[in-house]
This record gives structure tokens, sequence and C-alpha cells, in this order.
């Protein structure tokens, strides 16, 4: 009973076998060209959506960054005008006072506006020397002051959050 069932089992395999391969066979070469054009179709399409999204993105992008400096240059626009009415002041007696009081005050707005874009300061002046952050473009042996401290800043550095946007040009003690 059970080689029966081998048997009829055997013969099932066998009969849907050819039928499947019959199937196949019967898949006409332009079924098999329609499917492929259909395919090639999608790819395409696809293709293009993804380069159209690129773009898109790219676009908006450029659009981002150009908002984010048209916003700080709106900022810095008042520090120009303060600028041009320091420039304009009558060069008399008094005014080389009122002249120094004015682009005090610039540099402070230009500080405060630094500061509000999340831009600070490198404190270099008595640390020790650091190439991340510190370009040394002097060494001058000093009395009383460690090997590699910071004994005098010729330019300030900045960091804009954890990114250095420009080292502190410094001069470093040696020994």
């Amino acid at each position: 009973m059970e080689d029966e069932r081998k048997d009829a089992a055997e013969l099932a395999s066998e009969v849907a076998g050819p039928t499947a391969a019959t199937e196949a066979a019967e898949e006409s070469p332009g079924d098999l060209r329609q499917q492929r054009d259909d395919y090639y179709d999608r790819l395409l399409r696809k293709t293009a959506e993804f380069d159209n999204y690129r773009k898109r993105i790219d676009r908006e992008r450029q659009q981002v960054a150009d908002a984010a400096a048209a916003d700080l240059l709106t900022e810095l626009l008042p520090l120009v005008d303060d600028l041009e009415r320091a420039l304009q002041a009558d060069a008399g007696g008094d005014a080389t006072d009122a002249i120094r009081r004015g682009v005090e005050l610039i540099h402070k707005q230009l500080l405060e506006t630094l500061r509000r874009r999340g831009v600070r300061p490198i404190e270099a002046l008595g640390a020790d020397f650091d190439p991340h952050y510190h370009m040394a473009v002097a060494h001058e042996p000093a009395e009383g002051r460690r090997d590699g401290e910071v004994i005098e800043e010729f330019r300030r550095g900045y960091m804009l959050g954890d990114r250095l946007l420009r080292p502190a040009m410094v001069k470093v003690a040696k020994e």
C-alpha cells in the first residue's frame, strides 16, 4: 500500500513537472519581451524619480544655506551703518574720543551678534598650547612660565559650537 502511494506521488510529480515545463515553454517570446519591457520601463521611472528627488533635495539644501546667510547678513547690516556714521564724523578734537566710543560700541554689537549665532572666542592666553586650537607663530624663552604656555595672542581664534572656525595665532613659551 505504501509502494502504491509512492508510485502515485512519483506519477503526480512527473505529470506536474512536464506541465510546469510545458507552461514555461508555452509562454511565448512575445510575452517575455513584454515582461522585459515592463521591467525596463519601471527601472527608467524609478531612476527618473530618484534623480528628481536628488535634485529637489539639493535645491532645498541650497535654499536653507541661502536663507541662513541672508539672516546673518541682515543682522550685520546695522553694524555697517554704524561704521559709516563713525567714518562720517568730524575728525576734530573731541571727535576722536567719539569715534573711538562708536567703534567700541560697534565691536560690542558685532561680538553680541556672533555670540547669538553660537560663535565663541578661544581663550588662549595662559593656556597650554594645543595644536587643535592654536597656531604657534613664535616661541620665546620666558622666565616664570611653563613650557608650552601661550604667552601672547596675535589673533583671536573662534569656535562655532564644537567646530573650529579659526585657530588662535599665538606666541608660546619655551624653557
